[in-house]
């Protein structure tokens, strides 16, 4: 008897194997959706949408973009109980991580409810004051912040969000009490920081990097490791305060159980796309530099962040929602 349930075992899995090579070998046969976790017009649209026209091109299906009209966890969490199918991509952003750590409850696992397919390009976060800021550089920043405890206040997105968990990495290593103050979005930001009523900001590089072209804003410095390529002139975080390193990302995940072969083709086809001149140029032009990565340095790497801003969480005692 324990042999005819084990063959009977064997014949399942091995016919589930043959069905789920077999549409993977078939894949795509019919358009495929790509699910912007945010409303249209920001930095994921524009640059999902480049990705999207030259997947098409590519596989010989239409890829289909629809956008989030709230962002985040509705989008993420349809995808996580999507068809394991390969005809749903979804669109990650570097607040996936910052929400999983901010968050009470989510309605799935971050790590084990998504295939990761590569990351797709990246950005920093950028420390910034208004060009006739008396605060010279992120040094001086650190020193004006000890030397006045809770009297320096940093404009942020939302509570929970990359900006904010930044600004308290940066007091948990700097042993300062800086204050964040909440806006919804850089556009908010902008008035009071040029009008006196935050002293920095911390924003996307995405966002900053047009304002201190027209030499409004000054940047102090970009959270990236290493300078970064289309900022070269200003200084890292790390520079100052070693160890700070944060890179905001966009990226690409599909739905847990997803056929290897089909996740291997997608993540060939990103590289390849990434390596074009033409959408190099593109993702340069909204503030970002192509980073593609394997599905599993993608995986890790959001638990890495995860972790590392629970840390952050729990030493400042920021409450979750």
């Amino acid at each position: 008897m324990f042999r005819l349930r084990a063959v009977a075992a064997a014949f399942v899995i091995a016919a589930a194997f043959t069905a789920s090579s077999a549409q993977a070998d078939q894949w795509p046969s019919r358009p495929i959706r790509m699910s912007i976790s945010t409303p249209a017009g920001g930095s994921p649209d524009l640059i999902g949408r480049i990705i999207a026209e030259k997947l098409a091109e590519r596989l010989g299906q239409p890829v289909v973009v629809e956008n989030s009209a709230s962002t985040g966890t509705p989008a993420w969490s349809a995808l996580s109980r999507s068809q394991p199918d390969g005809y749903l991509i979804g669109m990650l952003t570097g607040g996936f991580s910052a929400r999983a750590a901010s968050a009470k409850a989510l309605p799935f696992d971050p790590v084990k409810d998504f295939a990761m397919v590569t990351f797709v390009s990246g950005y920093p976060m950028v420390v910034l004051v208004a060009q006739d800021s008396p605060i010279k550089s992120f040094a001086d920043l650190i020193a004006r912040a000890k030397a006045a405890p809770d009297g320096l206040t940093y404009a942020m997105n939302l509570p929970g969000s990359v900006h904010h968990l930044l600004g308290e990495m940066i007091n948990v290593e700097a042993g300062t009490t800086m204050r964040g103050i909440p806006y919804r979005g850089s556009t908010q930001m902008l008035p009071d920081l040029l009008g006196g009523r935050v002293d920095v900001a911390i924003d996307t590089g995405t966002s900053a990097f047009p304002q201190i072209l027209s030499g409004k804003v000054r940047g102090l410095a970009v959270s990236s490791p290493k300078r970064f390529p289309l900022a070269p002139d200003i200084p890292t975080i790390s520079e100052t305060l070693p160890g700070v390193e944060v890179m905001s990302w966009l990226g690409l995940a599909v739905a847990p159980a997803t056929p290897r072969p089909i996740i291997d083709r997608l993540n060939s086809e990103v590289r390849a796309i990434l390596d074009l001149p033409d959408v190099r140029q593109r993702l340069a032009d909204v503030g970002n530099v192509p980073l593609p990565s394997t599905p599993e340095e993608m995986r890790d790497q959001v638990a890495a962040e995860i972790a590392r801003w629970n840390r952050v969480i729990n030493a400042k005692h920021i409450e979750r929602y």
